[in-house]
């Protein structure tokens, strides 16, 4: 070990903290992502239940955690432009938009991938 591991794991453990406390600030404020949490929740042991091999329950779950994923970037997108003010503004309502429709397109992607290993499972 050298003089800089000491602070790399400060590092490490500040990055942890901060992470935690965006999490529970997330879950706390945003109801659309406690929605999502429960859809993966049932969606995790299904996809280990359902998906035949690793690469099957590898899409199935990483397609939903890219929705938690996208939707606490979403968040975060909208906490800035709140921050930046609370007045109606064309480009805070674009940007705004465009966050959620980046959640729509994972949710999207999600099903697609969900339809695709369930029907090729079933017509076989």
């Amino acid at each position: 070990m050298n003089g800089n591991d000491g602070g790399l794991v400060q590092r490490l453990v500040n990055a942890t903290c901060y992470s935690s406390r965006g999490w529970r600030q997330a879950w706390q404020t945003e109801q659309s992502l406690r929605y999502e949490v429960y859809v993966l929740i049932v969606a995790l042991p299904t996809a280990w239940l359902l998906g035949r091999g690793a690469v099957e329950r590898t899409l199935m779950i990483g397609s939903c955690l890219q929705v938690v994923v996208v939707e606490l970037l979403n968040s975060a997108l909208e906490t800035v432009v709140d921050r930046i003010g609370r007045e109606r503004h064309e480009l805070s309502g674009r940007a705004k938009d465009i966050g959620s429709a980046a959640v729509l397109a994972a949710i999207i992607l999600a099903a697609i991938v969900w339809a695709i290993l369930l029907c090729d499972q079933f017509v076989q």
